[in-house]
Order: C-alpha cells, then sequence, then structure tokens
C-alpha cells in the first residue's frame, strides 16, 4: 500500500511538487517526505529478502548487488530531496510559532502579575515588568518576521549544520534575561520621579550587585563564541565529521549529531536552565537591581561551561583503516587479493554521527590506486549490513593495475583516511 501511495504522488508532482505547502494538500512537504520514505523502507526490505530483482542480473550476485545498489540509491536521493523540502517548509512554518510562545509568554506574565497583585496591590515594578516584556516581544517578533524562512527568532541559534546549537541557545537565553532586566530598570528609573529612588535605581546597576550574573553572561557568550571556532578548525583539519541535517530539532539542545543523548550537552542545558530561574526569582523578588547571583552557583555554571567546551575539544575523530583484507565467501579458496575480488577494509569512524541514512551511505567512496568505487548499499532487513562504520566492502575494478596499491577510504562528509597498501596479483 505505501508503494501505491508513494506512486500516486509522484504522478500528482505535475500538480502538486514536494515544495508544496498548502493546508489541505496531501502531497504537501511533509506527507510527501512521510509517502516516500515508507516507499524507501518497503523496497529495500523487499531487496533485503530477495525479491525484484530484474531476471537479467538475478544469475549474478556482483550483478545482482550492484543493480540493488544503484537502484537504493537513486530512491534514496528522491527520499533525501523530499526531506529538504520537508524541512525548508517546516522552517517557513517556525517563525509563527515562535511569536506566538513570544506572546504567550507576555499573556503569562500579565496572569501571573495579576495573581500575584491579590492583596498585595499593583505596582509601578510590575507596570514596568509588563513594559519591558512588551518592548522585548516586539523586537523578537521584528526578528521573527525578518528571517521567516530561516524559523523566526531561533534563526541565531541554529547553527551550520542545520541544528540547534547547545552553546547558542544558552547564551541566547542569558542575553535576553539580563537585557530584559536592564529594561526592567530602566523603565523604572524612566517612571522614577523621586530622586532618592533614582538614585537607588541607578545604584542597582552597580557590578558589585550584579557581578554574579554577568561574569556568567560573559563566560557563556565566550564559549558560544569559542565552540564555533573550536568546531570550525577541527572540520577543516579533518579531526572531526559534519554532515547536515533535514532541519533543526528541539532534541539538538541535549544529542550529539546521531541523535544520541550527550552528557556535556544534558548537564550544560540542566545546570544553565535551574541558574536561570534562580536569577528570575531573585529578579522578581528584587526589581529593583540585578539579579545577584550567588558566586557558588556562579562557579557551579562555570565549571558546566568548562565541561562543555571540552567535550567539543575531544568528540569526533578522524576516520583511520586498520586493514584490507580480501573477502572470502563461504565455500572459496584462500588466495591472494586479484581484481574482480571483494575486499574487506576494516577500520573505525567510517560512518560519521548523523549520516546513517540510505543517501549518505551511497557517498561512500573507496579509492583504490586512481579508480575510485562507490560503497555497494547491501540491504538487510531493517538497515544495511554494507558499509558500517567498522567494515565495508567494494569490488576491485578491472582498472586497477596488479602491484602495491594505495586503499583510501573517503567518508560522507567528505574526509579521507589514511592509506593502507595492498598487492593485487593478476
Amino acid at each position: 500500500m505505501a508503494v501505491q501511495e508513494a506512486r500516486q504522488g509522484t504522478g500528482a508532482e505535475g500538480i502538486h511538487e514536494g515544495s508544496c505547502t498548502c493546508g489541505d494538500c496531501p502531497h504537501g512537504a511533509r506527507e510527501g517526505h512521510r509517502r516516500a520514505v515508507a516507499a524507501f523502507l518497503r523496497r529495500r526490505d523487499e531487496f533485503a529478502a530477495g525479491q525484484g530483482l530484474p531476471a537479467a542480473v538475478a544469475h549474478s550476485a556482483s550483478a545482482s548487488r550492484q543493480w540493488v545498489s544503484e537502484e537504493l540509491t537513486q530512491r534514496a536521493e528522491a527520499v533525501a530531496a523530499r526531506g529538504r523540502a520537508e524541512g525548508e517548509a517546516w522552517l517557513a512554518r517556525l517563525w509563527l510559532r515562535t511569536v506566538c510562545v513570544v506572546w504567550g509568554a507576555v499573556v503569562a506574565l500579565l496572569l501571573g502579575e495579576a495573581l500575584t497583585a491579590v492583596g498585595a496591590g499593583w505596582t509601578g515594578a510590575r507596570t514596568a515588568a509588563l513594559a519591558a516584556a512588551l518592548a522585548v516581544a516586539g523586537v523578537l517578533s521584528a526578528a521573527s518576521l525578518l528571517h521567516r524562512a530561516r524559523g523566526g527568532a531561533l534563526a541565531p541559534v541554529i547553527g551550520e549544520d542545520n541544528r540547534m546549537s547547545t552553546s547558542r541557545t544558552v547564551a541566547t537565553c542569558w542575553v535576553l534575561f539580563v537585557g530584559y532586566a536592564v529594561l526592567l530598570l530602566a523603565v523604572r528609573l524612566a517612571a522614577a520621579s523621586d530622586h532618592a529612588e533614582r538614585d537607588a535605581l541607578i545604584s542597582g546597576l552597580d557590578l558589585a550587585r550584579g557581578a554574579g550574573v554577568v561574569t556568567v553572561l560573559a563566560v557563556v557568550c565566550g564559549i558560544a563564541v569559542l565552540v564555533r571556532r573550536v568546531v570550525g578548525l577541527r572540520i577543516l583539519a579533518q579531526r572531526l565529521q559534519k554532515v547536515p541535517a533535514h532541519r533543526p530539532r528541539a532534541a539538538d539542545l541535549l544529542t550529539d549529531d546521531s541523535g544520541r543523548g550527550a552528557f556535556t550537552d544534558i548537564q550544560y542545558v540542566a545546570i544553565s536552565a535551574v541558574a536561570l530561574l534562580f536569577a528570575a526569582v531573585r529578579l522578581a523578588r528584587r526589581p529593583d537591581q540585578l539579579p545577584d547571583l550567588p558566586w557558588g552557583l556562579g562557579v557551579v555554571v562555570l565549571i558546566s561551561a568548562l565541561t562543555y567546551l571540552a567535550g567539543k575539544y575531544t568528540e569526533g575523530g578522524r576516520p583511520v583503516v586498520l586493514s584490507v583484507v580480501r573477502a572470502r565467501e563461504p565455500g572459496d579458496l584462500d588466495g591472494p587479493i586479484r581484481t574482480g575480488d571483494d575486499i574487506e577494509i576494516r577500520g573505525a569512524g567510517f560512518v560519521p554521527p548523523g549520516a546513517h541514512s540510505a543517501d549518505r551511505l551511497s557517498r561512500m567512496v573507496v579509492r583504490i590506486g586512481s579508480v575510485d568505487v562507490h560503497v555497494p548499499l547491501v540491504p538487510v532487513t531493517g538497515g544495511f549490513s554494507n558499509p558500517t562504520d567498522s567494515a565495508l566492502t567494494v569490488p576491485v575494478p578491472a582498472e586497477v593495475e596488479p602491484g602495491a596499491v594505495e586503499v583510501q577510504v573517503v567518508t560522507a562528509a567528505g574526509v579521507a583516511t589514511n592509506r593502507c597498501i595492498v598487492q593485487v596479483t593478476e
């Protein structure tokens, strides 16, 4: 049924392309991507079960493997195109959601102030807090409108790999909080008529009172800038493999590129959120000065930030080829590597984090001498047996000259491994 639906969707592409975003269209970007993925998974499992092979290639194991790999590669590219279209459409819709969230926060602040004002009465500090919130919300709404094609207000925290950046998100939260606190004091200062009250508000900005918050702000902003520099240098030095995602997700803040939970990211977000909540409570209690973040809590945030930075320095690594051997089928005789034989390359780091999809796996290349050999996709139920992160199998083409040749793997991220020399005989 999934294959039939996918074919029907393909036939309607003359009217509704993969980037269609109309509300009630069954062939919109999200639906088109879902159907394409379902059709691909169905086809992959059919090939894994030995079904769907043409009679012209069914007699040869190498020919059928090559045909299956090419067929899956073409289908995977179509799925990837659908995924990119779905990601662009999702980003284009995100700006309106961010605006709704921002103004929802303003409404929540208004309701909270109204409830807490029962019995205590409405004060000038409550009016200033609401006015500052309206100003911040207006700025964020304008920024969302200007960057509506890139996710609205979330555009600054989306990294170059199209994922949510943990360091930028934490730094942005602290910048918005400190900016709101200063704007709150500015509104109160503009509305103050008493000279003593104005002096008290100005003294509330003294460094002695807000040293903890200022220090944390400087550190998290510095971490955001430094992490971007570190990641960029490690990519250029081929010590870190990065592949772009189809679209950013909130889970990116707590996971690595492969989607697994990352300790450094989780502890950085959790501790920063707790410290930010404490600072917000202090600001609510003392709206006449910058929140005096205790040095004990400030040091905890600094340790968390340094841990996150150390994790960025140590994550990833360059792929490496450890050995190359002749792949032997059951019943085959042992012998040297000859042209036409399959070789198994063993090592580590062949599949970068986030590159386990078929379109990324199909981009892997093995350089045997001067010949580039694309790694064939070998499907199994639920995935692929070739290539894997620690081993991959490719045939030695007839164009390879006998003798000592160098074998090198180029991953989907464009990173090349070390060279391993093997002997190819006639």
